[in-house]
């Protein structure tokens, strides 16, 4: 099936008025961007609102609407666990525990703890990783934008690629993080604007929420009650692959060692800014399904309803789950509406692109050039560096857009990538900030062993060396599950390896490790501030509504 919607002269204008402001704020915000502290970190100016903002944008990318949407369509409500126990506990604790490590050492980014804590060679293997990493995320954004113009324009593929790599590129390397940032915060009103329109009337088509549940299976229709047995929900996954998996390791792997989000809290004005960031961004995160799951429901509804009219979109015969919502938004905005839809899908995706650039950009010139290539250079070298990896890494996210649109679902290569160097590198950080005696050793090999034994996994089970279900301890598990799973082991067995190894190599001494280990680190006491403003409260707040919103759809 092939689609292509007519739209008003009114559409264009919106979409066009939205690139042109884009660059605008890159070349607006270039005249403030003087400093290598101005590109990679917006000076450390931002307060907790535009910090958090612009934490959960980044986030809020073509995985958050597109993919999500479209694993709904394929599992049902079960994807609600990416934003619930897949995101709340990690953020709270990232906030709580690991901020105050992560902003007072004054690092530029994650594997600048790495070195501090362990060694260089560990900090360059990481940096190399991450920056493998967010090129391959980087290119699933490409893709989604270029999948949403060809949808509603009908444009070439490669058309679409281009342009849409050309409008990042450009607003990024002109300012940085810093203009990533202002974009951020415009897009996220965008996207709230732009799609819960779509949810709502589907509901009002379908008869309500009520009628949504009668409607679907029962595999399809719970969070927790379903979980008992893999072949009754949509995931095929048990509570235990989605506590250790999903909860435990992928999302604290995520959430407190990926730099693209991590980078926006580096960016607050002080400490206590730094640890409400993840916590005023949890609030919006817990209402995201409310667009997001709910328009898979309605998309899946919809498909199989004779008289709909509604179809997905095939590509050479394959499904494509990920056109679930730009469908949805081509059958409820009229024209003159669609402007605002298409606009706020483009919106979400530019700002997981420019995350992940600026911080691929941050890490290949601190962490990469500086540390391996280039050691004395004057900071407006290293300005430029910055400038010129942006372009580069447009460029090769071209190319890993086009393997992304390979996949039936970039929620399944997403999350595949994450559990080949978050999973493991979740293990290090944990060790390194709270255990004295890990050693650089212990930590360097660790690390790419878990690296190595998570990909591992991933290629024996995609040629058949081996059976899924060796992985995922049970039968008939989906591609998720053994996502889920393939992350624990690569967790648990770098845990395992550092460990061991950190028991018969030398360790650092502790005054080295002052400010970066728990026991060893003085924490600041917050004075003068209401209690109700301070992180430990808000967070409280963050996790009873998260516990109500489980409770509410076991």
């Amino acid at each position: 099936m092939d689609f292509t919607l007519e739209i008003s002269w009114v559409d264009w204008l919106i979409i066009a008025l939205y690139f042109v402001f884009v660059l605008g704020i890159g070349i607006y915000l270039r005249r403030f961007t003087k400093t290598g502290e101005d590109f990679f970190l917006a000076g450390r100016k931002n307060n907790a609102w535009v910090a958090g903002l612009a934490f959960l944008s980044a986030n809020m990318g073509a995985l958050e609407l597109l993919g999500m949407t479209g694993n709904t369509f394929e599992y049902g409500m079960f994807v609600a666990h990416f934003y619930w126990i897949g995101a709340i506990p990690a953020m709270l604790f990232l906030a709580i525990y690991m901020m105050p490590f992560y902003y007072s050492s004054k690092i530029h980014s994650i594997p600048g703890y790495l070195k501090l804590r362990f060694d260089e060679k560990t900090r360059v293997l990481n940096a190399i990783a991450f920056a493998f990493m967010t090129l391959l995320v980087s290119g699933i954004n490409l893709y989604a934008m270029a999948l949403v113009l060809r949808t509603f324009l009908g444009w070439n593929w490669d058309v679409c690629m281009w342009t849409s790599a050309f409008t990042v590129a450009a607003y990024v390397s002109m300012a940085g993080l810093m203009s990533a940032i202002f974009t951020e915060i415009v897009q996220f009103f965008l996207i709230w604007f732009g799609l819960l329109l779509a949810s709502l009337m589907g509901l009002i088509e379908i008869g309500g929420w009520h009628e949504i549940l009668a409607r679907i299976p029962e595999s399809m229709s719970a969070l927790w009650s379903t979980a008992g047995d893999v072949s009754a929900n949509g995931m095929q996954i048990t509570w235990m692959g989605i506590v250790l998996g999903l909860g435990f390791v992928l999302s604290f792997g995520y959430w407190t060692t990926d730099f693209l989000v991590v980078q926006r809290a580096f960016s607050a004005k002080d400490l206590r800014t730094a640890r409400m960031t993840p916590i005023v961004a949890s609030f919006f995160k817990m209402a995201l399904p409310f667009i997001v799951i709910m328009g898979g429901l309605i998309a899946w509804v919809l498909a199989r309803d004779p008289n709909s009219g509604f179809a997905l979109l095939r590509d050479g015969g394959q499904i494509r789950y990920d056109s679930a919502l730009p469908l949805l938004l081509a059958r409820y905005y009229p024209q003159g509406l669609i402007g605002l839809g298409v606009t706020a899908l483009l919106a979400g995706f530019m700002a997981g692109q420019a995350g992940n650039i600026s911080a691929f950009n941050t890490v290949w010139t601190y962490d990469i050039y500086r540390s391996v290539i280039k050691k004395d250079a004057s900071d407006a070298h290293y300005l430029r560096m910055g400038r010129m990896a942006t372009i580069a890494g447009i460029i090769i996210s071209i190319i890993t857009a086009y393997w992304a649109k390979s996949f039936p679902s970039i929620m399944d290569y997403m999350q595949a990538i994450f559990s080949w160097v978050n999973a493991p590198l979740f293990a290090t950080m944990l060790l390194g900030m709270f255990v004295v005696w890990i050693t650089p050793s212990g930590a360097f090999w660790g690390l790419i062993t878990g690296m190595s034994s998570s990909f591992a996994m991933f290629l024996a089970v995609k040629f058949d060396w081996i059976s899924r279900s060796v992985i995922t301890l049970s039968e008939n598990a989906s591609p998720m599950a053994a996502n889920f799973w393939r992350a624990w082991w690569a967790w648990l067995i770098c845990f395992v390896v550092t460990i061991v190894v950190s028991l018969f190599t030398k360790r650092k001494p502790k005054e080295e490790l002052i400010g970066l280990v728990k026991g060893l680190t003085k924490i600041e006491i917050e004075t003068g501030i209401p209690f109700y403003r301070k992180p430990e409260i808000m967070a409280v707040f963050v996790i009873i509504i998260f516990i109500v919103l489980n409770i509410l759809f076991w």
